[in-house]
């Protein structure tokens, strides 16, 4: 009891206003995030990612700079230096090569296999996966690993970029997935990238109506034009809005 107020204060109370505290804290940071006043590598180490894994997708038109990083993995201190960057040279694609840096905590054996050779090579902080090591490590056990809730977007995301040439419907497939399911922030950075592989993709199989389909979702989900590291920039906004004008075109006859 308060002796100036008389009022009772419940033993409980402190407690309720500390979890309060916390939730506004917390709400906060979300609103910064998504401002962009707070860097998506600090959302990932603060999610427990251990390693980041630097993908292209197996497209013939990836530039050899880019083609040669492909596979290579970074501990999180590497990718928080300033002025990181998972490539030796430029990307001497004009429209870029969609290369996409992944977080992922790798609870199962040849994730945590390629974890244990990131620590084991402290000096440089990097390591190249090969091919095999890239499909081994997508193909693991990951769903049996105490990680899967958090990787599974993630592992999605590498399936989808690595199999675009040679299993198309399976990397559409989980193109679809990542742009359903990325609901975290931390897997929000996939998404953008996710609708313009599969633009692409079903572009290369003829699928006009459903790429035109597929833009006219991409536009309503990012009608507003808020700032921030997970919308599409204006150029990005622009290339839909081409592609999809110069689609409805040639689909006008047929309707």
């Amino acid at each position: 009891m308060d002796a100036q107020t008389g009022f009772i204060i419940p033993d409980i109370l402190p407690y309720l206003v500390a979890i309060l505290a916390l939730l506004v804290v917390w709400q906060y940071h979300q609103m910064q995030v998504l401002k962009g006043r707070i860097l998506a590598v600090d959302i990932f180490d603060r999610s427990g990612v251990r390693m980041y894994l630097f993908v292209v997708p197996a497209d013939k038109s990836t530039c050899s700079i880019c083609r040669e990083a492909h596979g290579k993995a970074f501990l999180p201190s590497v990718v928080a230096k300033k002025h990181f960057t998972p490539l030796r040279g430029q990307c001497s694609n004009p429209m870029g090569c969609g290369g996409l840096l992944v977080g992922i905590y790798g609870a199962w054996p040849e994730a945590r296999q390629a974890v244990e050779r990131l620590r084991a090579a402290k000096s440089s902080g990097t390591i190249q996966l090969s091919g095999q090591e890239i499909s081994a490590f997508i193909n693991g056990p990951w769903e049996c690993s105490i990680s899967a809730a958090a990787d599974r977007v993630a592992v999605h995301m590498l399936e989808a970029m690595v199999a675009e040439e040679s299993k198309p419907d399976t990397a559409m497939r989980n193109y679809r997935y990542v742009i359903e399911q990325a609901k975290e922030m931390r897997h929000l950075p996939f998404v953008v990238p996710a609708y313009f592989r599969l633009v692409e993709l079903l572009t290369r199989q003829g699928r006009y109506q459903e790429v035109v389909d597929l833009i006219g979702q991409f536009e309503s989900r990012y009608k507003d034009r808020n700032t921030g590291p997970y919308v599409p920039t204006e150029t990005q906004r622009g290339l839909m809005s081409i592609r999809k004008s110069r689609l409805a075109v040639q689909l006008k006859p047929a309707l």
